[in-house]
């Protein structure tokens, strides 16, 4: 697993990350990036807070290492940014080399689904009429 995977506070640097997973064995690399778009559900947004829970960058790096051992893929790396963030600033990003594409495609997303589903990690969305909602939220 690469160092740089984890929770971070600060801007994701998608070049180093890409740079991370370089390797002359790699057919492929695919990358991924969660951005902060200004809508969900039919209203308008202008802006997420994210906030982990204290175990999220372990979880995040956990699940690096686990799927870094998939069939093919070399190397793999993963931020999550907590924090503020405004439209279009990257909430989460993956990078994966592996032989072929479809091992680089298929480890990405299932990486994603996987992240959504147990990273504890939340949102509180602001909402173009001075309101907020939070979401995924247990």
């Amino acid at each position: 697993m690469n160092e740089l995977s984890g929770v971070v506070e600060v801007d994701i640097d998608v070049d180093a990350l890409e740079a991370a997973v370089s390797s002359d064995r790699a057919g492929a690399v695919v990358t991924f990036a969660g951005v902060v778009r200004n809508h969900d559900h039919g209203k308008a947004v202008t802006g997420i807070d994210y906030v982990g829970h204290p175990s999220a960058d372990e979880v995040l790096r956990e699940l690096v290492a686990e799927f870094s051992g998939r069939d093919g893929v070399h190397a793999m790396v993963a931020q999550h940014r907590v924090g503020s963030l405004g439209i279009g600033g990257i909430a989460l990003f993956v990078a994966v080399a592996a032989s072929h594409r479809s091992q680089a495609f298929g480890c990405a997303s299932d990486f994603v689904d996987e992240v959504k589903r147990c990273l504890p990690i939340w949102k509180k969305q602001y909402l173009a009429d001075g309101s907020y909602e939070w979401s995924q939220c247990p």
